[in-house]
């Protein structure tokens, strides 16, 4: 790895034909003779451009506004900024964030449908207009701390195939929604999109279609009480760990289909999209180091086995990198840095973090060869819903953050950044976005 950092984005250049997996072996030596071991990520930034620019290919008419809360690392943030995408975001701290970076005021949604008095007035005295509401209460009090907004309303799903389930706490009903546009129009506040979102760790991509489906007819409704809404917004749930991949071209041809049932090419109507996990799952790979062993004989009466089973203690936490498993239900897979001999005898392992805290278990059953305390884990896909949710519980520190791309990618990201959204643009009318067609 060249050793010169990029003071703009604060992250190093890899040298050619390295890998996330040479630098993680580099840094194993770098520490191999020393007892001060922290877990640590890498990241690799390439894989987030490479991801942004698969988006463009294959879903060319949607305009993602990326999901800040999934993954707020500033780094993050400053890359997916420099090739023009749009931000999604949930409080007034990350709209500040947004505006450090000079992020144009039209590539920002205020969509956190639960908004305090005083955010809503901040991002109304800073230009930011589109925000989402999707009941009266939370309408009264954008109407009045904020008239010229540009209204999303949100409408829930059926989200019984999603893992994390979200529509009892977010979204109007159909029912419901005809009466909250008229309450709109009384106001006389502009409404300009329906959002919904099939939630994260979505396993069925037919959920889109009812979803969609839904927004069109909100769409009718709102043209009825007087309102011309031109924005669909798709929300989040696309997969983004690259062993799903299949997953999300499945999620392609399903939308694919569905605009060509509810929004035809000759509709003018235009999509933007919410992805988080998308952009940076596969992007950090976390290594752990074993801190503690315990191995068990299996002789109480509890295991009749009678196999050796082990227990891993490693230096991360539940409520440090794997806060996913909490929040988002996710299931993690240690990988071992070191391969095993092909006749090397697996057993039964758990793996735990190192909190005073029983809950504090991190995979409850796996198989691995026997390890040693110093032997180090690897956990790949693991960049959503991790470092933004992290915290120092017991004092224990959140692992440092290592950023790497090749120079090819950084070139790439040159040749964007210079013909995409003109950092001299202060606000882009969200109409100006292109009109939804046929995607793929």
């Amino acid at each position: 790895m060249n050793n010169f950092s990029n003071d703009e984005f604060d992250y190093h250049f890899l040298d050619e034909g390295f890998t996330v997996k040479d630098i993680l072996n580099q840094k194993k030596n770098e520490v191999s003779s020393s007892d001060d071991k922290d877990a640590f990520y890498v990241v690799d930034l390439g894989d987030v451009l490479k991801k942004h620019l698969r988006w463009l290919k294959t879903l060319p008419q949607v305009t993602p506004f990326y999901a800040v809360k999934c993954n707020n690392s500033l780094t993050i943030v400053k890359t997916l900024a420099a090739v023009g995408a749009g931000f999604d975001c949930a409080s007034k701290t990350e709209i500040q964030m947004m505006q450090s970076l000079g992020v144009p005021f039209g590539r920002i949604i205020y969509g956190n449908p639960w908004k305090q008095v005083s955010q809503i007035k901040y991002a109304a005295n800073n230009g930011v207009q589109m925000m989402t509401v999707d009941s009266e209460v939370k309408l009264m009090k954008v109407a009045s701390a904020h008239p010229k907004t540009k209204l999303i309303l949100q409408i829930a799903t059926d989200d019984s195939k999603a893992v994390f389930h979200l529509s009892a706490k977010f979204g109007t009903t159909l029912k419901t929604s005809r009466l909250l546009l008229e309450w709109v129009r009384e106001l006389n506040i502009d409404v300009i999109s329906v959002s919904f979102h099939v939630r994260s760790g979505c396993t069925e991509p037919e959920s889109f279609v009812p979803a969609i489906s839904d927004a069109c007819y909100i769409f009718d409704m709102g043209t009825e009480v007087g309102f011309n809404i031109y924005l669909l917004d798709l929300g989040g749930g696309f997969p983004g760990s690259e062993d799903v991949k299949l997953k999300s071209e499945e999620i392609i041809s399903v939308i694919n289909t569905a605009f060509d049932t509810y929004f035809p090419s000759d509709s003018g109507v235009r999509t933007i999209a919410e992805p988080g996990r998308y952009n940076i799952a596969s992007a950090f790979t976390l290594a752990v180091d074993i801190i503690v062993l315990q191995e068990q004989s299996g002789s109480d009466d509890e295991d009749e086995s009678g196999e050796q089973t082990f227990m891993y203690y490693v230096n991360d936490k539940m409520y440090g990198s794997f806060t996913c498993i909490l929040y988002n239900h996710a299931q993690v897979k240690p990988l071992l840095q070191k391969r095993p001999k092909s006749d090397e005898k697996y057993y039964s392992s758990s793996i735990w973090g190192q909190m005073c805290d029983g809950l504090d278990g991190i995979v409850e059953c796996c198989d691995l060869p026997e390890m040693l305390m110093g032997h180090r884990m690897l956990f790949e896909n693991i960049g959503a819903y991790t470092v933004a949710a992290a915290s120092t519980f017991n004092g224990f520190q959140r692992p440092i953050i290592n950023y790497v791309m090749s120079r090819p990618m950084w070139q790439g990201m040159q040749q964007i950044k210079s013909c995409d959204f003109p950092p001299e643009v202060e606000d882009q009318d969200i109409s100006t976005l292109p009109v939804l067609r046929r995607v793929g």
